[in-house]
């Protein structure tokens, strides 16, 4: 049956509450509304129909009548991304996963967790802490994020740079094909035959299925960790001091950097003791057995006090190390308070570019005359400036955009890329002509052909459409909202 032939909503919510309960089939408009976006609500829309399966044969049910009827389909976990990756499709159906939230299994010879896709990714360590474990990959979003989104976009966190992304931390992921096939990529061992599929599969922001299970593995908690809190009176201090520890061979578990905005912010909220006087602030953990904690705790101090910073503090306990991290984690709500609005940005640098690209962004704040707060990881290059502004002023948002989009074109000029770990969505569509060029996008669209060859999952979304990628390199700035969608038939 061709998509001529497609049921009206009306039988179309009949089709599905023939298998899932009715009231977890949406069509009314009121109670889809806390659909409409995810993390960023600059861009939204209203999906035609939101369901809420409990079972994996009821997703793949949903996605063979869908597959049927050329439906695009947009799955979504927390809805906590914030690249508009799992903003809903208007003409589609919205295919939500926060029923499926029970830790399957967790092994603690094998050290692993067998996970459904709306487990929220602090849950994982919480439920591992018995048997002296935890998962790596730690979003700041970590208290309401789930992992199958996780997975969708890679995430990655504080931890990330001695422990890796959400890709370096699976073993095994259960995934719906579009038309409605369970199959199962990587496996419990460490190796799996054929093409490294789980590489692929990851950070896919749901172009290529729909994500059903998921194996992580686990880590041993360490014996020892403790958190260096430096303040520098200028970024560029900072960021040579990043470099310095790097250099010196030293791989800290977290190493975040955050700039005067970010700071202010971060300490009315969190009153974690940081020094509001600072122009640029690292905080470095260290973890291991004791007495490789306490000399390499030394030895960064020393190094960062040679460096030139202006004030140093070593946590005394796992209650200092929590409140240091607090403030960290709090920065972009506590950003939130003192701004109406504001644009988190993510891309990714060399370390050796932090100095310059900061530089260049207060060119750039001064130029739009826009304030920007600056969170880094800045071990692993991945930035996330705050742009602030006010929806309500007539303008300000295009101007955000441009200014977003600006930062984005810095990433890619110093050898960096326009994603970190939020992913593209439809936020960073139109920075992928600048990223990649067109026989690097053709064979995007090739993979994406292989895996979804009617081109009904996540339509829009990650990849610029092929005959429209000259339009895009033409723009001056990003287009807003939707615009920038493409109509179903436009996929090659």
């Amino acid at each position: 049956m061709n998509q001529s032939l497609r049921p009206d909503k009306a039988a179309l919510v009949e089709l599905f509450r023939d298998f899932i309960e009715p009231q977890y089939v949406i069509n009314d408009e009121e109670t889809q509304k806390p659909f409409e976006c995810d993390g960023l609500s600059v861009y939204c829309d209203m999906p035609l129909i939101t369901v809420l399966p409990k079972t994996v044969e009821q997703v793949c049910e949903v996605m063979r009548i869908c597959y049927r009827y050329q439906i695009p389909v947009v799955a979504r976990g927390a809805g906590t991304g914030l690249c508009a990756g799992a903003m809903p499709n208007p003409d589609g159906v919205l295919l939500v996963l926060s029923r499926f939230k029970h830790i399957l299994d967790i092994d603690p010879l094998a050290r692993s967790a067998r996970l459904q896709p709306g487990v929220r990714n602090l849950a994982i360590s919480e439920a591992a802490s018995p048997y002296g474990l935890y998962y790596g990959p730690d979003p700041s979003s970590q208290i309401a994020c789930s992992i199958g989104g996780n997975v969708a976009e890679n995430s990655g966190g504080v931890h990330c740079l001695k422990y890796g992304l959400t890709t370096h931390n699976l073993l095994k992921i259960e995934m719906v094909t579009v038309e409605g096939e369970l199959i199962t990529i990587g496996s419990e061992g460490l190796d799996s035959n054929g093409f490294d599929l789980m590489a692929l599969i990851t950070g896919s922001e749901g172009l290529l299925g729909v994500i059903t299970e998921v194996t992580v593995k686990l880590l041993p908690s360490p014996e020892k960790a403790q958190v260096i809190m430096a303040g520098f009176d200028n970024v560029q201090t900072a960021g040579d001091a990043v470099g310095g520890v790097i250099a010196k061979g030293i791989i800290p578990a977290g190493l975040e950097m955050m700039d005067s905005p970010a700071i202010i912010a971060a300490e009315a909220f969190a009153h974690a003791g940081y020094p509001t006087d600072a122009q640029a602030l690292l905080l470095c953990e260290l973890d291991g057995s004791e007495a490789e904690v306490q000399e390499q705790i030394a030895e960064v101090e020393q190094l960062f006090i040679e460096l030139g910073a202006t004030t140093t503090r070593v946590s005394q306990s796992e209650a200092e190390r929590a409140l240091l991290w607090k403030g960290r984690k709090s920065a972009f709500p506590a950003v939130g308070r003192i701004s109406p609005d504001y644009y988190c940005m993510d891309g990714t640098i060399p370390r050796s570019q932090l100095a310059h690209v900061l530089t260049e962004m207060q060119k750039l704040s001064e130029q739009y005359g826009l304030r920007v707060a600056n969170v880094f990881h800045a071990g692993d290059g991945n930035l996330h400036p705050l742009i602030l502004f006010d929806a309500n002023v007539p303008g300000e948002l295009e101007r955000t955009e441009e200014f977003g989009s600006r930062i984005l074109e810095l990433c890619v000029k110093v050898g960096g890329c326009i994603t970190g770990e939020h992913g593209v969505g439809v936020e960073k569509i139109r920075q992928m002509t600048i990223q990649f060029n067109d026989q690097e996008l053709t064979q995007f669209h090739a993979i994406k052909h292989a895996f979804d060859p009617i081109g009904t999952l996540n339509p829009g979304k990650g990849i610029p459409v092929l005959k429209r990628c000259q339009e895009y390199r033409t723009l001056d700035r990003p287009q807003h909202k939707h615009d920038s969608q493409p109509q179903q038939g436009d996929l090659a």
